[in-house]
């Protein structure tokens, strides 16, 4: 008798359909897609000029992004003009830094994209959502570590859609206890067990942000060298989330009823068998072919996506879903893509506006210990981060402002760890960031409430580790 693939949809419904566009926009989608190609051809085919082509696509997929904006992911695009328009009356070579800045805007745009097709692929598996069902059902005493661990390996698939999805699920399996006691502390500690998990895995999964524009920045720190210590990085996250929930149990006044999860343990397989699926040929591809991790990423993850698709649909039916991911799923992200290819944009070029004007900080900051300015660098993303400024316009903006390496007496690897920590800590506390929003939208509080009041302790005994970790690390490189 065949079998089932445990990757296949075999009961569609529209509870697991994602949202789609109100109307399809083709030529944004083809644009996205064309600039994606773009940029994965520049780290496979480097002598192509695709670079350049992923540059020059930027414009047009920008103008078609604000064609529909509205408010303030509109003045980022208001503000890049600026920016640009500083740059030019500043003269000098303002070409080359426009320039850096679009392909920086077209990188974090395509990585985008080809994260978003496994994410698309994700949300309509049945498979997955019986895993996270079987996540949120674990009983207290380790629902917990069931969440941050299977937060992790979500967080690998879908990115912050691994939030919503056992957000979700959770909050649901929350509301079926009647103790409004028991409800709150169940929702709270399940929420910030999936918010903690994913954000462990931002300092070391070759999917997140952090460590593709962090390692964009830092050529001279590859992902082999620095996958070791910043799985260390998580496991501080991770492990001290996991550690201050045991120490810091609420105390109820009634005993909760206890519910048997539903599925078993072969819940977690197709997750399991998708991360190896994922990770085993990113990594051959990286070793094998010295090519960035990033760069394997961008070819291995759309054509596992798409090979889920004809699982789920046949051939056929992949075939139109991935049109229909070009010309509606994609535009739906217009607000996030906006946001993030800007805040590329503006770091990056706003850095040629301040270099003249902090030059003669230069050698203060040289004169520094490394060690202190790894310390420094752990805290500086999550400040800035209560002010407003997303992680990648404050990496962007500052890391073209630092010395050398070198020059500050620390390795670039050491250096990656400092930013991927800070990172890390802004994504749990400041109130900006997509990850305290979401988990503010499930729990019924502001994203200020979560950042500050529920992870306002955490984030100080972590931020404190990470510290230590960073600089001892340096010290040690």
């Amino acid at each position: 008798m065949a079998t089932r693939s445990p990757l296949r949809r075999t009961a569609p419904s529209n509870a697991d359909a994602p949202p789609v566009a109100a109307r399809a926009e083709p030529l944004l989608g083809a644009a996205l897609v064309a600039m994606t190609i773009f940029v994965t051809l520049k780290d496979w085919a480097p002598s192509s000029g695709a670079g350049l082509w992923a540059a020059w696509s930027v414009p047009p997929v920008v103008a078609l992004l604000a064609w529909r904006l509205r408010g303030r992911r509109l003045g980022f695009v208001v503000v890049a003009l600026a920016v640009t328009a500083a740059l030019w009356a500043q003269g000098g070579d303002w070409t080359a830094r426009v320039l850096a800045g679009l392909g920086s805007a077209a990188f974090i745009g395509g990585f985008f994209v080809a994260l978003a097709t496994l994410r698309s692929a994700a949300e309509t598996s049945p498979a997955i959502r019986a895993c996270g069902r079987y996540l949120a059902g674990q009983p207290p005493g380790r629902r917990y570590l069931a969440l941050t661990l299977g937060g992790q390996a979500f967080s690998v698939l879908l990115n912050y859609g691994s939030i919503a999805l056992l957000g979700s699920l959770s909050v649901a399996s929350s509301a079926r206890e009647s103790d409004p006691e028991i409800r709150f502390h169940r929702t709270r500690r399940m929420l910030l067990a999936i918010q903690r998990g994913f954000v462990s895995v931002l300092p070391w999964s070759p999917l997140s942000f952090s460590v593709a524009i962090t390692g964009a920045l830092l050529p001279a720190a590859p992902y082999k060298a620095t996958v070791l210590p910043a799985l260390v990085t998580g496991l501080i996250v991770a492990g001290t989330g996991w550690a201050m929930d045991q120490i810091f149990k609420p105390k109820l006044t009634h005993t909760p009823l206890r519910h048997t999860p539903e599925g078993g343990p072969g819940a977690v397989l197709p997750l399991l068998l998708l991360l190896a699926l994922l990770g085993v040929p990113v990594w051959l591809l990286h070793v094998v072919f010295e090519v960035r991790v990033v760069g394997a990423v961008l070819l291995v993850v759309p054509l596992l996506a798409l090979g889920w698709l004809v699982l789920q649909e046949g051939a056929r039916g992949a075939v139109g879903r991935a049109g229909r991911y070009a010309a509606r799923e994609l535009p739906r992200y217009r607000p996030e893509l906006t946001l993030l290819m800007m805040a590329g944009y503006i770091g990056t070029t706003g850095a040629g506006l301040l270099a003249p004007h902090v030059a003669e900080f230069a050698p203060l900051i040289e004169a520094l210990p490394g060690p202190l300015i790894l310390g420094l660098l752990v805290w500086f993303i999550p400040v800035t981060g209560q002010l407003g400024m997303n992680p990648i316009l404050s990496v962007t903006l500052l890391f073209p402002l630092l010395p050398a390496p070198e020059a500050m007496g620390v390795s670039p690897v050491a250096l990656f760890v400092a930013i991927t920590a800070g990172w890390a800590l802004s994504g749990i506390t400041s109130p900006f960031t997509a990850t305290t929003l979401l988990t503010g939208n499930f729990a019924g509080k502001s994203a200020l409430h979560i950042g500050l009041k529920w992870n306002g302790a955490y984030a100080l005994v972590t931020g404190t580790l990470l510290t230590l970790w960073a600089v001892g690390f340096g010290l040690r490189s």
